[in-house]
C-alpha cells in the first residue's frame, strides 16, 4: 500500500474548517437574515470552545516540550499554535465584515441595532429606566488598583473595562471593571419605536455605556470611556487522584479549579487605550504575546445565538417545519406493543422527540413494567426525560440511571441531575474508572406471562428534548432479542465495571469498534480484488483514527468506492492520486446540525447496516463506552439508505472536503437543486406521515 508523507490533514485546522462553514452560512445569502446572526452566534460559541479546550490543550503541550499531540499527527503543537493563529485572524476579519454586511442589510428591513450615542429622547429615558429597575442590581463594579484575585473573574462573561477622569482633576484618572450581567438578563433590549414598523435593538453593554454616570458620577467623575474585554481560560479538567474523595467530590474540586484556569485568549477592544492595556494585562498576568487578541467594540457574539429573532416579517426566519409523526406508533396503541411488532427508527429533529417522553412516560405507569435504565450524557435544563423516571421511581420501578459527570461543560449539571435523582430513589451510577460513557441507551424489562421481556432504544445523539430540535440524529427502538440482551450486558458492565461481556451483535467500545470495522473494510477489499461489487458510505461527525484512516486508504487502492459525509473533523484527504483517489468527502453545514453517525457496507450486495454513538476517533474506540448497532429491519434499511442518497445528492449546503482547497460548495450545474435536509423532511413526510 502507497502512504504519502502528508497523509493526514492537520487536525486542529480541520476543525476552523468546520467552523468555517459555520460562518459561510452567517455570509449565505439565502440564509434567512435573522438565523445569519444565529450563525454568528454559533460561530463565536465554536471558537471559545476551541481555545478553552484545543489551544489550552497545545499550549500545556507545548509548556512540557512535548512533540506529539495530534492523534495522528506527528505536527509541532508551535507550529500548529501558529498556523492556528494566522487562521483564526482571516476567520475573524470575515466574521467582522459580515456582521456589518448583515447590519446594512437589516436596515433594509427597518430593524436598527443602535448604540449609546443614538438614541433619541424617548427611548434615551427608556433606557435609563430600564436601567434602574432591572441592570443596576446586577452591577459590582470592580476598581483596578483595589482588587488583585482576578484568577476569579468569569471566562465565560465579557466585562467593560472603563476609564474614569474628572475634568477639572487629570490626575484623578481612574479603572474599573464592569461584569455584563448577560448571565442574569437578555444581551438585547428591544426600544420603543414611534415607528410601528420599525425596531430598534440596544444591547445592554451599550445600556451600561449610556448609564455610566449613574453608577459613578457620585465619586466625582465625569467623563467615562468602556471598552469591551473578554477571557477564554483553559477548560480541560485536572482530577486529582485523592483516594479518599468520591468521584463526584473530585469532579466538583476540579471545576472549582477550572474557574482559575489560565488564560488562553484575552480579547480586547482594539481602541482600548495602551497605558490602560497595558495595565489590565499585568493585572491578569499575562505573559505570552499570543494570548493578547484584538477586537472590535462588542464581543461574545456567542449570546446572538439568541437573538430576538421573532421580530420583522417571516422571511427573515426559517420557514417553520412542523414535527412529523410515523405510521410505526399509533396514539391508539402502546408503544411496547409497536416495538414487539418491529423495529422502528425515529428521525430526529424532523420527527417529534415526544415519542421518547410518552416511551418513558408508559412504562412508568405500566404496572407490568419492572425496571428501566438509562444512560444520560447532555440533559435539557428542564428535562421531561429527567421528570419521567423520577415519576417512574415514584410508582415503584426499579430505576437506574448512568449519569457521566465529565460530559464537557455539563459538569456542573449532571451533578445537580445526579443529587435530584438520588433524593427521588433512582439509582445513579456516576463512573468507571478510566472511560466516559457516551452511549445512548435505554433499557425497559417488562413482565410478561411470568417471563422477563426487554425493550430497548439505542440511539446516535443525547436523549434530550432540546438538542432533539436541532440535532439530526437516529433513534432505533427495537424488541430483537439479540439486541436487547446486549443493551442488558452494556448496563451490567457499568454495574461491574470490570467484568468485559461477551456481545453477540453490538459493537462495544473500547473492545471492539475499530477492529470490527477494519475487518469489514478488509472484506469490501477483498471483494474488489475479486471483481465483485465493493463500496463503503460512511456518515460521522469527526474522522480522525490513524489506522482506520490507513485502511480506508488502502481500499481506495484496491478500487473500494468510499463516499463520506463528515460534519467536523476529517484528517482524511481523498482524491490523493494512487492513494485516495477512490475516496469522496463532504460536510453539510445547514439548519440542522448533523449529529447522526451511519455506516453501509456493501458486501457483495448483501449490504450490511449500522448506527451508534461513535465517532471514528482514537478517543470513542479507546477511552470511551460507545455503542453501535446492526440494522436488521429491511424497511428501516431502505430509509438510512435513502436519507444517504439525498445527502450525497447535495449541491446547495454540501461541500467537498479536501486538503487544498477546503470548503468549496459542491455544485452540479445540469441538475436541479437538491438541499438535502428540505428533501429528507419531505421523504419522510411522504412515506411515514
Amino acid at each position: 500500500m502507497i502512504i504519502s508523507k502528508n497523509k493526514y490533514y492537520n487536525r486542529e485546522i480541520s476543525w476552523l474548517h468546520f467552523n468555517e462553514r459555520v460562518l459561510q452560512e452567517a455570509n449565505d445569502p439565502s440564509t434567512p437574515l435573522l438565523e445569519r446572526l444565529v450563525f454568528l452566534g454559533i460561530y463565536s460559541n465554536n471558537q471559545d470552545e476551541f481555545f478553552r479546550v484545543r489551544v489550552a490543550t497545545l499550549n500545556r503541550i507545548t509548556k512540557l516540550q512535548a512533540t506529539n499531540l495530534h492523534e495522528v499527527s506527528d505536527l509541532n503543537p508551535k507550529n500548529t499554535l501558529k498556523e492556528i493563529n494566522q487562521k483564526i485572524e482571516i476567520l475573524q476579519k470575515e466574521f467582522y465584515e459580515t456582521y456589518e454586511r448583515i447590519k446594512i442589510e437589516l436596515v433594509n428591513e427597518k430593524i436598527f441595532l443602535v448604540n449609546e450615542t443614538e438614541l433619541d429622547k424617548e427611548q434615551g429615558l427608556f433606557v435609563k429606566k430600564y436601567f434602574r429597575e432591572e441592570v443596576r442590581q446586577h452591577l459590582f463594579p470592580i476598581m483596578l488598583d483595589q482588587f488583585y484575585n482576578f484568577a476569579n473573574l468569569r471566562d465565560k462573561s465579557i466585562y467593560l473595562a472603563i476609564d474614569l477622569k474628572i475634568t477639572n482633576k487629570p490626575l484623578a484618572e481612574s479603572y474599573a471593571l464592569i461584569e455584563i450581567p448577560t448571565y442574569r438578563l437578555s444581551r438585547f433590549l428591544i426600544l420603543p419605536s414611534t415607528n410601528d414598523e420599525s425596531k430598534h435593538i440596544m444591547l445592554i453593554d451599550d445600556v451600561i455605556r449610556y448609564c455610566l454616570s449613574d453608577i459613578f458620577s457620585i465619586f466625582g467623575y465625569d467623563t467615562f470611556r468602556a471598552f469591551t474585554i473578554k477571557f477564554t481560560k483553559d477548560a480541560e479538567l485536572d482530577i486529582d487522584n485523592d483516594v479518599s474523595k468520591s468521584f463526584l467530590e473530585k469532579i466538583s474540586d476540579s471545576i472549582k479549579l477550572r474557574k482559575k484556569g489560565v488564560t488562553v485568549r484575552f480579547v480586547y477592544d482594539q481602541n482600548i487605550p495602551q497605558e490602560m492595556l497595558d495595565l489590565l494585562v499585568k493585572k491578569f498576568n499575562i505573559k505570552k504575546k499570543d494570548t493578547l487578541k484584538k477586537g472590535g467594540k462588542y464581543h461574545n457574539f456567542k449570546d446572538f445565538m439568541n437573538f430576538p429573532i421573532n421580530i420583522g416579517s417571516d422571511k427573515l426566519r426559517f420557514e417553520e417545519q412542523p414535527k412529523l409523526y410515523t405510521k410505526d406508533l399509533s396514539v391508539s396503541k402502546r408503544i411496547l406493543d409497536c416495538i414487539k411488532k418491529e423495529d422502528i427508527m425515529l428521525h430526529y429533529p424532523y420527527q417529534t422527540f415526544q415519542y421518547t417522553i410518552d416511551l418513558l412516560r408508559e412504562a412508568s405507569i405500566d404496572p407490568a413494567v419492572r425496571a428501566i435504565k438509562m444512560t444520560i450524557y447532555r440533559a435539557a435544563k428542564d428535562s421531561r426525560v429527567i421528570n419521567a423516571l423520577i415519576n417512574a421511581a415514584r410508582n415503584g420501578k426499579e430505576v437506574t440511571v448512568y449519569l457521566e459527570l465529565q460530559a464537557r461543560f455539563d459538569e456542573e449539571a449532571n451533578i445537580y441531575w445526579a443529587g435530584i435523582l438520588q433524593e427521588e430513589g433512582v439509582k445513579v451510577i456516576q463512573n468507571i474508572p478510566g472511560y466516559k460513557v457516551h452511549c445512548k441507551l435505554i433499557l425497559i424489562r417488562r413482565k410478561e406471562y411470568n417471563q422477563n421481556v426487554y425493550y430497548a432504544a439505542i440511539g446516535t445523539g443525547n436523549l434530550n428534548e432540546i438538542t432533539a430540535k436541532i440535532y439530526a440524529d437516529e433513534h432505533l427502538l427495537t424488541a430483537n432479542k439479540k439486541i436487547v440482551s446486549d443493551v442488558n450486558k452494556v448496563f451490567h458492565l457499568f454495574e461491574a465495571k470490570y467484568n468485559q461481556p461477551d456481545f453477540e451483535c453490538l459493537i462495544v467500545s473500547p473492545f471492539k469498534t475499530r477492529s470490527f470495522f477494519i475487518h469489514l473494510i478488509d472484506n469490501e477489499i477483498r471483494n474488489a480484488k475479486k471483481g465483485k461489487p465493493a463500496w463503503i458510505t460512511i456518515k460521522l461527525n469527526n474522522l480522525v483514527d490513524d489506522k482506520i484512516i490507513n485502511k480506508l486508504y488502502e481500499a481506495s487502492q484496491a478500487n473500494v468506492k468510499i463516499n463520506i459525509i463528515a460534519r467536523g473533523i476529517c484528517v482524511l484527504i481523498p482524491q490523493i492520486p494512487k492513494i485516495s483517489e477512490n475516496i469522496n468527502v463532504i460536510s453539510i453545514v445547514d439548519r440542522y446540525l448533523e449529529h447522526s453517525r451511519i455506516f453501509i457496507f456493501c458486501n457483495n450486495n448483501n449490504e450490511k447496516y449500522f448506527t451508534g454513538s461513535a465517532d471514528w476517533m482514537q478517543r470513542n474506540f479507546d477511552h470511551r463506552i460507545e455503542v453501535t448497532t446492526p440494522i436488521y429491519s429491511k424497511k428501516i434499511q431502505a430509509d438510512l439508505k435513502k436519507i444517504i442518497e439525498i445527502q450525497l445528492k447535495d449541491n446547495v449546503k454540501a461541500r467537498l472536503l479536501n486538503g487544498t482547497i477546503p470548503n468549496t460548495y459542491k455544485k452540479d450545474e445540469n441538475t436541479e437543486k437538491i438541499r438535502s435536509q428540505i428533501e429528507i423532511y419531505k421523504y419522510l413526510k411522504e412515506k411515514h406521515s
